[in-house]
């Protein structure tokens, strides 16, 4: 029997080359021109600083022939265009010339930003149309949007008095600069000197002099007394990290209540998908309910685990979870995670994706070849993404190995929006995955363990958002939508990447191209539910931490670990641990402030959208076309409470939230 890869498997399979070029002139990044050196990134700011005066001037122009959404979004796509391409040359271009150049356009860009942001005369023209309505006709989409303009440009404090604006600007900066000092101080090592701790512990950690370092929490050490000495040292108050933390959180609810909302959280979750904090409690508390005694089992069995171990009943604790956990998938899987690699190249996974596309969509993902200059990087690939008759709809630069200097996270980058342009034609959008896998070695191509497939699939996820959101604006294409909702199509392909028959369909050994095996490919996916309800309360009792330190302003000024203590109580099924905060390493407080719960119903919603419309036939092309025409498509074009609820025919609510999670957990457990 002789079979043969894909030319898209081939071609992510086969290790990258440098190639020379003798004869083409070069195109510049993503094909833009100005970029054939860093210079260009001088002219493509100054493009867009003319091309923004042009706009304002339309905007408040009493002879405007526009919709004011359409000029608006003209102005954003304007300045996205540079800030989005500047801040992903900045992080990831291998040159000191690029990053310098593209950081200089970054922070010019802000500027114009910040300039904006106090022009009255463009916020007052911008909200007598949302107020009164435009002079020109206007769809419910062209509102929505508007409104979401308005909503982005008072978060400034435009609207305020002078004095108010002022305070604005100030807390905003102390913010910013409370949450980065917390954020650096996160992940500090823990510095001990030796004498004061028992010796039993010392070989455990590495040595600075008459100091041990501690720098994490040992979740996976085999040894109890290891993992128990890294959790108690590690997560030790620390005051400077206290006061940041409080300083941080009287400052944000100040910056509310001055913009006229009663909490941080009211403000944070304006536009979002549950839309208030109260709605948000409401699930917590539904779900929390729920998994409290399903996650009291999963712990029983920890306890069992322990008890074995130790050769006594030790009570399980809060630094024993995680070591249990991977022990037990260890145990089902029957192998190591690297054990499944060969089945899973890189070039195998990608397959899989375009046949994914292809049966749901109608898509093919192309591997095309590139124009000299065009990437920041001899070892990225360009997948064309073509629909069977709709031709080209966007382009996926795959920017998937590691590299020195490159940012160690796997994440999804927008270019260039979808939009509508002023001709009637479309602006395809222009996106770039990013992870941090190995380079493939001359003995055969780059494998990846299950959990690196799992984050493929999600980010790939993001990414088909964006090329399937065809929006008539660019500031809701895709992604662009409220948080709690823009993870909901990357967590749903993990669905389809757990599911054994998409699995089945391309984990092929890259040497022999024989199948997984069946018995193997059970084991997989079995592993990955284990312990779901206690994992799921963890999740649970971190949103509501964020949650009750962002809203109840009768606490602030209480310390933050009384409050940790009080809500673990109530929100997860092992107690506190006397003198630890790990609330002081939870840097998630900062980029998440009142979001956290975000992660949460989007994975509820990606359930519900998975048993709805899915798991039935993860290849049905008749649920495929539903998801894109009446879920991805519409991006943040409409609120997407009212999106999710049109498309699973349903009321958005605790119950209808919580059932879906819990039957997919239940499910699972047997």
């Amino acid at each position: 029997m002789v079979t043969t890869w894909s030319p898209l498997t081939t071609a992510f399979n086969t290790r990258p080359e440098k190639r020379i070029n003798f004869t083409k002139n070069e195109v510049g990044l993503f094909g833009i021109p100005e970029l054939t050196s860093h210079e260009g990134f001088y002219v493509l700011k100054e493009h867009a600083i003319f091309k923004t005066d042009d706009l304002i001037d339309e905007a408040t122009s009493p002879t405007r022939a526009r919709k004011m959404v359409m000029i608006f979004d003209e102005l954003s796509d304007t300045l996205c265009k540079v800030a989005d391409l500047s801040e992903f040359v900045r992080l990831t271009h291998p040159g000191p010339n690029y990053c310098s150049a593209a950081e200089d356009a970054c922070i010019t860009i802000s500027g114009i930003v910040e300039k904006l942001n106090t022009h009255k005369n463009l916020y007052n023209a911008l909200k007598t149309v949302v107020d009164e309505g435009d002079k020109l006709e206007t769809t419910d989409v062209d509102k929505h949007v508007a409104r979401l303009f308005l909503f982005d440009f008072e978060q400034s404090g435009i609207h305020l008095e002078e004095e108010a604006r002022q305070r604005v600007v100030c807390l905003n900066d102390c913010i910013l600069q409370f949450g980065q000092r917390f954020m650096a101080g996160a992940v500090n090592p823990r510095r001990i000197t030796r004498n004061i701790l028992p010796a039993a512990i010392l070989p455990f950690f590495p040595s600075d002099g008459d100091n041990i370092l501690v720098s994490g929490l040992y979740a996976d050490s085999a040894n109890s007394i290891a993992r128990e000495s890294a959790y108690r040292l590690f997560l030790y108050p620390d005051a400077e990290q206290e006061r940041l933390l409080s300083e941080m959180l009287k400052c944000r609810h100040e910056l509310a209540t001055v913009c006229g909302f009663p909490t941080y959280a009211h403000r944070a979750l304006k536009a979002s998908t549950v839309e208030t904090p109260e709605m948000v409690d409401m699930f917590l508390d539904a779900l929390n309910e729920q998994l409290r005694p399903r996650a009291a089992k999963d712990f029983a069995i920890m306890q069992k685990m322990k008890t074995a171990e130790c050769g006594a009943n030790i009570p399980l604790a809060a630094w024993d979870t995680p070591y249990y956990t991977s022990c037990l998938k260890r145990k089902y899987l029957q192998a190591s995670a690297s054990e499944f690699s060969p089945y899973f190249s890189l070039g195998a996974c990608m397959e899989g994706l375009n046949l994914l596309m292809n049966r749901l969509f109608g898509i093919s993902l192309k591997n095309i070849e590139m124009e000299p200059g065009e990437t920041w990087s001899y070892d990225i690939y360009k997948l064309a993404v073509v629909h069977e008759t709709e031709g080209l709809l966007g382009y996926i630069y795959c920017d998937l190995f590691e590299r020195q200097g490159k940012p160690n996270q796997d994440c999804h980058f927008t270019i260039q929006g979808g939009k509508v342009l002023s001709d009637g034609s479309f602006q395809n959008p222009i996106v770039v995955v990013m992870l941090n896998l190995s380079q493939p070695r001359w003995s055969g191509p780059t494998l990846l363990t299950p959990s690196m497939v799992d984050n493929l699939f999600h980010e790939m996820g993001h990414a088909m958002h964006s090329m399937l959101a065809r929006t008539e604006y660019q500031h809701v294409t895709g992604t662009r939508c409220s948080t709690d909702f823009a993870e909901v199509p990357s967590v749903l392909m993990e669905y389809f990447a757990n599911d054994p028959r998409v699995i089945r369909s391309f984990a092929k050994h890259f040497q022999t191209q024989e199948p997984m095996p069946e018995k193997m490919l059970e084991r997989l996916c079995t592993s990955k539910h284990l312990f779901a309800s206690s994992e799921t309360q963890l999740q649970v009792f971190y949103s509501a931490l964020d949650q009750v330190y962002h809203g109840d302003p009768k606490l602030h000024g209480e310390n933050t670990t009384a409050i940790l203590r009080t809500v673990q109580d109530k929100y997860y099924g092992l107690p506190y641990v006397e003198n630890t905060a790990w609330q002081l390493r939870f840097s998630h407080l900062v980029g998440y402030g009142a979001k956290y719960y975000s992660y949460l119903i989007s994975k509820t919603i990606a359930s519900w959208i998975w048993q709805t419309y899915f798991e039935q036939d993860p290849f049905s092309r008749t649920q495929g076309e539903k998801y894109r025409r009446g879920c991805l498509a519409y991006g943040g074009g409409i609120p997407s409470r009212l999106l999710v609820s049109n498309f699973l025919g349903r009321d958005i609510n605790p119950t209808n939230l919580t059932s879906s999670l819990i039957n997919e957990i239940d499910n699972c457990a047997e």
